[in-house]
């Protein structure tokens, strides 16, 4: 079983600051991500979500990591559909855009020779990443009106489309992909768009959330990403930073119990990924090693 255990992004404001998992005097980027490196071989980028990654910053995580290192990427916010406010946009970009008066932009506001810039850039900077053997998939994580009807399958395909030559991974957030009656379907329009399932572990009973179906789609990836289980914190208003709707600790019987899921997951396919989301303070990481261990010692 090939399985590599790590967590969603290594510089949450949380996990710097309770000092538990970084040594005392590790307080660069450049010390951060080694220390982490040395402790997990996978992470997941969170911040090309939120931004646009430039190719030099890539080529940074490539030179600071060893050399069997894996990052994972997440989508750059707008092409999954989510809001996204102009000021993350690059200046040439936004200078282009059409008058709008909105605060925030979606995928259809953006006219297409814009469009194909942002993708032309986005793929220019995961290449630094890709040409160290370094990058593994590309998450794409869809907003919660991204519904499983016809809109929606056309814009996941049309990101597909978009990265060819890359391989996604592909998450839903909306009850109706998994619905009774919906998971075959789903399942099968993944695998006949040669995405990666994603077995999504988090919060039941909401319309923005899904549940856990064990399944692989492609025959070199298997991927798990761990929310944690706190239906409190899962919608909660007002919060300011996902760690504080992600706040959960997994107890031991819980990661024992996924562990097995994971490891029979795993015989569908060469590679198996496990990201914890879980990231207020040290609780992913403290919850990726324990995982590790017990995938170890399953194997």
């Amino acid at each position: 079983m090939r399985a590599l255990v790590g967590t969603a992004s290594w510089t949450d404001k949380t996990l710097i600051a309770c000092g538990r998992f970084y040594p005392p005097g590790t307080n660069t980027a450049e010390a951060r991500l080694r220390y982490y490196a040395s402790q997990f071989p996978l992470v997941e980028v969170d911040s090309s979500y939120y931004a646009m990654p430039s190719p030099s910053t890539a080529q940074l995580w490539a030179e600071r990591t060893p050399t069997h290192f894996t990052m994972n990427v997440k989508a750059f916010r707008i092409f999954t559909g989510h809001q996204t406010s102009p000021v993350v946009l690059h200046k040439d970009i936004r200078a282009a855009l059409p008058p709008s008066g909105k605060a925030n932009l979606y995928y259809k506001d953006v006219p297409a020779e814009l469009r194909d810039e942002l993708w032309r850039r986005f793929i220019e900077a995961l290449q630094p990443l890709r040409a160290a053997g370094k990058l593994g998939l590309v998450h794409f994580q869809f907003p919660p009106w991204l519904l499983c009807n016809a809109a929606g399958h056309a814009h996941v395909a049309h990101c597909v489309a978009r990265m060819a030559g890359h391989t996604l991974s592909v998450e839903f957030r909306h009850q109706s992909w998994f619905a009774e009656g919906h998971a075959g379907p789903t399942l099968a329009f993944e695998r006949e768009l040669g995405v990666v399932h994603t077995v999504v572990d988090g919060p039941q009973g909401f319309t923005n959330s899904v549940p856990a179906i064990w399944a692989v789609t492609h025959p070199n990836f298997a991927l798990l990403r761990l929310h944690g289980r706190n239906s409190g914190t899962w919608n909660a208003p007002g919060a300011t930073a996902a760690s504080d709707r992600f706040n959960y600790d997994y107890p031991d019987d819980e990661l024992a119990g996924l562990a097995g899921h994971t490891a029979r997951l795993a015989r569908g396919a060469l590679n198996t990924h496990v990201v914890f989301n879980n990231n207020m303070e040290d609780q992913g990481q403290r919850n990726a090693a324990t995982m590790a261990r017990l995938l170890a010692e399953l194997d």
